[in-house]
C-alpha cells in the first residue's frame, strides 16, 4: 500500500437535467445533476475516484475548495493515511484558516467529501475489494479507528462503537450471504417528480409496479391541493398494500409542515421528508411529535451537516428515519459514525440516493450497515433514482427492487464522454441527454 499520492484533479461535470424537470420538488425547481468530480493519482498508477454532489450552478465554487484541501493530501502515502484515518480525516477538516469556512459544513465539508470519497477508493482498489467489502471485513476496532469522536461522545463513545461493531459478528456471514443472493431494498423516487405530468406519473407507475416496485415516494410542498391530488393518484395506482413517502424538500414553517401533512394523512405516507429547515432540530421534533398520532414518521438527513447535527436530530427524537447521505457529510468516515449512532438510537437508516452517482456511493455503506451494524431489514430501505447510471463503469445493479452488491470500484467515465455535444443515453424519457464539461 505504499502509493505515494502525486496529485490531486478536479473536474465540474454537469448534467442538464432541469430541461425536462428530472429531480424538480418544491425547492428545487431547475436541478442540473451535477458533480465536482475528484481523481487521486499515485505513484505507482494507481487511481482513487471521488466526488460530491451539487444541482449545477456553485459547482465551481466546491471544485475551487476540492484544490485549496488537495494541498493537504499529496505528498501522503495512502498507508499512511489508512494507519491514521482519524487523524487525516480531522486534518482536512481542522485546517487552521479554512476550518473557518466551516467548521465540517458547507462547501468546505463538500470538498471534504469528495477528497475522502477518493481516498475509500483508492483504499478499496488497492485492497482489491469493493468498498462495501473492505468495511465489512475491517478489524471492529480499525474500521472505528477511522472514526473522529471529538462533539459525540456525549451520545457514543469510542468503546461502545467498537461493541457495537463486536458483537455484530456473529451471523456477520449470513447476512452477507443474503445481500448476495437477494439484495437490499430500495424505493423509488423516479416516479413522482414535482414537474411531471399526470400522464407521465401514471406511465411510470405502472412500468415501476410492473418490475417489482412496492415503495414510491412523491414530492410535495408546492401546492397543498395539487398534492392531494397527486397522492391520491400515486395510492389509487400503488394499492393500499403498498408504501408511499412524502418529500417537501424543507419547504415548510414548523406549524405549516403540521397542517399540510395532516390534510395528507389519509393517503397513509410512512413519512414526511424534509418537512422544514434542515438545521431546525427542535422543529422537526415538534413535527415529529405532532405527527406521531397520524402514524407518520419524520424523515431527514441528505442536507444535515455533520455527525453532531445528526447527534442532536437523534437525541432530540427529532426524526424516525436516519437519511445518510454519502456527500453532504464527511464521506465515509462521518458517515460510519451516524450509523452507529442511529444503531445506538434504534433509528433505522434509510439513505438519500439519486442524483449522479449518490447510488454508485451509497450502496456500499447501506449493505455494510446491514451486514455489520444493524443486521436488521426492518423499516429499512434505500432510495433509487433511475437517472444517469450509465456514465458508470459499475453502475448501481437493481434486480426485483433491490440493490444488487456491486463487485466492482466506483467510477464516472468523463474522459472521452464529457465532450460538449456529445450525447449519452437517458433511461427516462428514452431521449438523448447532453453531458457537458463546466
Amino acid at each position: 500500500m505504499l502509493h505515494k499520492i502525486t496529485g490531486v484533479t478536479v473536474r465540474d461535470v454537469r448534467f442538464p437535467t432541469s430541461l425536462e424537470q428530472h429531480g424538480s420538488d418544491a425547492m428545487h425547481t431547475d436541478p442540473d445533476y451535477s458533480t465536482a468530480y475528484v481523481v487521486i493519482h499515485t505513484d505507482r498508477g494507481l487511481k482513487g475516484f471521488g466526488f460530491t454532489f451539487t444541482l449545477g450552478k456553485g459547482t465551481q465554487i466546491v471544485v475551487c475548495a476540492v484544490e485549496a484541501v488537495a494541498a493537504l493530501v499529496v505528498g501522503k502515502s495512502l498507508q499512511e493515511i489508512v494507519s491514521d484515518f482519524r487523524g487525516f480525516y480531522r486534518l482536512l477538516t481542522s485546517d487552521g484558516q479554512m476550518r473557518w469556512l466551516g467548521p465540517e459544513k458547507g462547501v468546505i465539508q463538500l470538498a471534504v467529501a469528495a477528497v475522502l470519497n477518493a481516498v475509500w477508493d483508492l483504499w478499496a482498489r488497492a485492497e482489491g475489494k469493493p468498498l462495501w467489502k473492505l468495511l465489512v471485513d475491517m478489524d471492529p476496532r480499525q474500521l472505528v479507528s477511522c472514526i473522529d469522536f471529538r462533539y459525540i461522545t456525549d451520545a457514543l463513545t469510542e468503546e461502545e462503537a467498537v461493541d457495537i461493531i463486536a458483537k455484530a459478528q456473529e451471523g456477520k456471514r449470513q447476512r452477507e450471504d443474503r445481500m448476495l443472493k437477494e439484495g437490499y431494498p430500495a424505493y423509488t423516487t423516479s416516479c413522482a417528480w414535482l414537474g411531471y405530468p399526470d400522464e407521465l406519473l401514471r406511465q411510470l407507475c405502472a412500468d415501476a409496479l410492473k418490475s417489482g416496485w412496492t415503495r414510491f415516494k412523491v414530492k410535495v410542498g408546492a401546492d397543498l391541493e395539487d398534492d392531494v391530488r397527486r397522492c391520491r393518484l400515486i395510492r389509487e395506482m400503488i394499492g393500499p398494500e403498498n408504501t408511499l413517502m412524502i418529500d417537501a424538500n424543507q419547504r415548510w414553517g414548523v406549524a405549516e409542515a403540521i397542517s399540510w401533512v395532516s390534510r395528507l394523512a389519509e393517503f397513509k405516507p410512512l413519512w414526511i421528508e424534509e418537512p422544514t429547515s434542515p438545521d431546525d432540530i427542535l422543529g422537526h421534533a415538534a413535527i415529529s411529535k405532532a405527527l406521531a398520532p397520524l402514524g407518520i414518521g419524520v424523515a431527514t438527513g441528505e442536507q444535515c451537516h455533520n455527525r453532531v447535527m445528526f447527534k442532536q436530530f437523534l437525541q432530540a427524537s427529532a426524526l424516525q428515519f436516519v437519511q445518510i447521505d454519502g456527500c453532504r457529510v464527511g464521506s465515509v468516515n462521518e458517515n460510519l459514525a451516524v450509523l452507529l449512532m442511529a444503531h445506538k438510537f434504534r433509528v433505522p437508516v434509510c439513505p438519500h440516493a439519486g442524483g449522479i452517482g449518490l447510488c454508485e456511493l451509497v450502496q456500499h455503506l447501506i449493505l455494510f450497515d446491514y451486514i455489520s451494524v444493524s443486521g436488521s431489514l426492518s423499516n429499512r430501505m434505500c432510495e433509487y433514482v433511475d437517472h444517469l447510471h450509465e456514465h458508470f463503469t459499475s453502475p448501481v445493479v437493481i434486480r426485483d427492487a433491490h440493490y444488487m452488491p456491486p463487485k466492482g470500484a466506483f467510477r464516472l467515465v468523463v474522459q472521452d464522454a464529457a465532450r460538449p455535444g456529445r450525447t449519452c443515453k437517458r433511461s427516462v424519457p428514452d431521449e438523448p441527454l447532453r453531458l457537458y464539461l463546466a
